[in-house]
């Protein structure tokens, strides 16, 4: 599987200029590309409580439809954010779009300082399948708790896309965590954050890619960057031979299954 990772700045509230560059960057992802993975709010950067209702849209809004066609036409998936409207409610939500339509929409679950107030969290922890592969997504200050991972990971998720809008000084946070989530689910872990500064803060880039065993395969500097890498699954039977720590785990997550889409699952929490 060929990932882009595409490190990029965002202007906060600036939906139509934030669109031309996920645009422009589907149209011209390297050929052989199957995944491009974005930042937190890709689309809307982070708005405020006073902004939010201003810029929010539903899933079926007019920039992840105009995202959508772009991704048809260029036969990619991409995970990308935004500030999703939902029966009046806001989210901080991340989406897998492929050209067959959207596969997953994750609301963030554990909302940082400054979410509070603005979204509402998520309470569920989803999985799909695309391309024979299961995937499961996080945002940002969820991978600060192991649980969440795991819960996907307890679903046969293989593959762990965190879009990511982490500041400073918390970026090398993120970057032991990532380790951490991806060696103790023994699964691949792809992280993309904002870059440049936006609101008062300073994003501190840090994009990676982690295998399942916890080596760290490409990781990305401050500033934009785009980079590609291509990811062996056969690195998981590898990492699992000798020991599996979902299987073999003796506690289990206090969580309910939730009803889900086709060739997915969930685990419903809160």
């Amino acid at each position: 599987m060929q990932v882009l990772l595409a490190q990029i700045a965002l202007s906060d509230n600036q939906t139509e200029s934030n669109l031309a560059r996920v645009l422009a960057q589907i149209a011209s992802a390297p050929a052989g590309t199957d995944l491009i993975v974005f930042p937190e709010t890709t689309l809307m950067g982070f708005p405020t409580a006073d902004e939010i209702a201003a810029v929010a849209e539903p899933l079926n809004g007019p920039t992840l439809q105009a995202v959508q066609q772009a991704v048809r036409a260029a036969n990619v998936a991409v995970a990308v954010g935004f500030a999703e409207e939902l029966d009046g409610r806001f989210y901080n939500t991340t989406v897998l779009l492929a050209p067959e339509g959207v596969l997953l929409a994750y609301r963030k679950t554990h909302l940082w300082a400054s979410d509070v107030g603005v979204f509402e969290p998520g309470s569920e922890l989803p999985v799909t399948t695309w391309r024979g592969r299961k995937v499961g997504m996080l945002i940002c200050f969820d991978i600060e708790f192991p649980e969440t991972a795991r819960a996907l990971a307890s679903q046969g998720a293989e593959l762990l896309l965190v879009t990511n809008g982490n500041m400073d000084p918390y970026g090398p946070v993120h970057r032991t965590l990532m380790q951490a989530r991806a060696m103790e689910n023994q699964l691949f872990a792809v992280m993309v954050n904002r870059s440049g500064s936006g609101g008062g803060l300073d994003f501190a880039g840090g994009s990676m890619v982690v295998k399942p065993g916890g080596e760290v395969q490409l990781e990305l500097g401050r500033d934009e960057a785009l980079a590609t890498t291509r990811l062996d699954f056969a690195l998981l039977d590898a990492s699992r031979r000798d020991y599996d720590y979902v299987a073999q785990r003796r506690l289990r997550l206090a969580a309910e299954p939730a009803q889900a889409g086709e060739g997915g699952s969930s685990l419903h929490i809160g």
